[in-house]
């Protein structure tokens, strides 16, 4: 018979690191959408020019003043000069006063 030392506990390791990321707080919720500017953002896929449309429609009939900031305002954010153009685009939207974007509809 072998000599047990351990009385049936083993040494375990836990397989997870630490986090390497901390957890934020999401952003408050906006109370309504109406009064708001909404920017659209379309990824230039699927059908984005009539599900913004459709978007548009469903959100105006809850919130009859909203406004958006039609894709077209921003045209493709994908490209050569796609860093730039996102860099930039904080103070855009702080610039054109938006208060939401609904970004990259496709399929």
């Amino acid at each position: 018979m072998s000599n047990v030392l351990n009385d049936g506990y083993y040494e375990v390791l836990w397989p997870r690191a630490q986090r390497q990321v901390k957890q934020t707080s999401l952003a408050p919720r906006m109370g309504t959408l109406d009064g708001k500017t909404i920017a659209q953002f379309w990824d230039f896929v699927f059908r984005g020019d009539q599900v913004f449309l459709a978007i548009e429609e469903g959100i105006r009939a809850r919130f009859p003043n909203v406004r958006f900031v039609n894709w077209c305002e921003f045209g493709n954010m994908h490209g050569s000069d796609e860093r730039a153009r996102l860099a930039a685009l904080p103070q855009q939207l702080k610039k054109m006063g938006i208060d939401a974007a609904i970004s990259a509809v496709a399929a």
